[in-house]
């Protein structure tokens, strides 16, 4: 079974990440599909990371789940928070029965550098400062650890967007970085948030890496 990461961050609030290496009919005889997907691909992550939600909690209602205006999935009855993220051979899903939670994966490529200027705003560029760069020069790190800080700041905002759920967020003006914490790729990361859409919102995002992965999940 690939389960690939598992984590009871608190006494209501689970997180887990599902490795994707099954066919379809193995999702299907727990899930089902609610909505028509064509591509083959993301009907296998759109089944792994609601197959990921009684994992968590096995009382989980699937067949309740419904679909906000704004994309975003939700129990009526609001008996869970929830969330779910994929990525490549990757799902991700967060589930609190007391919280409200948002999750996001990410891959880590190069390709983020070019959308950098849709989410951080210059306070955000400045953390990753020019003499942090040239102490990575020294050592051939720089693009190495620039595109790992870009998809840190990636996917905590995605998770944050996720936690609010009602769309129309800016990601540069209404999520906003307080202070960069250097990135440890061996062990989990704290990044303080305030979140300023309608009233300011004081958030710590908790993220992970794992080798060409990015995990990041709020909690509030």
């Amino acid at each position: 079974m690939p389960l690939f990461y598992q984590h009871n961050i608190n006494e209501s609030t689970k997180l887990a990440v599902w490795h994707i290496k099954e066919s379809e009919d193995f999702f299907l005889k727990k899930v089902s599909l609610q909505r028509s997907i064509t591509h083959p691909h993301k009907r296998l992550q759109h089944l792994a990371g609601r197959y990921l939600l009684p994992i968590l909690y096995p009382d989980f209602p699937l067949e309740e789940i419904l679909i906000a205006d704004t994309r975003k999935p939700f129990l009526q009855n609001e008996k869970y928070h929830f969330s779910i993220s994929h990525c490549g051979q990757f799902a991700a899903a967060i589930a609190s029965n007391k919280s409200r939670v948002g999750v996001d994966i990410e891959m880590i490529t190069p390709r983020i550098q070019n959308i950098a200027h849709k989410f951080l705003n210059p306070l955000e560029k400045d953390f990753f400062n020019d003499d942090y760069k040239d102490f990575l020069d020294q050592w051939n790190l720089k693009d190495k650890v620039y595109t790992e800080y870009l998809t840190l700041m990636w996917s905590a905002k995605e998770a944050i967007y996720k936690w609010h759920g009602d769309g129309g967020v800016d990601f540069s003006e209404h999520i906003q970085l307080l202070k960069f914490t250097s990135i440890d790729n061996n062990e989990e990361i704290s990044l303080p948030f305030v979140f300023t859409k309608d009233k300011i919102i004081s958030l710590s995002v908790n993220a992970k890496f794992f080798d060409d992965l990015v995990l990041a999940w709020v909690v509030s």
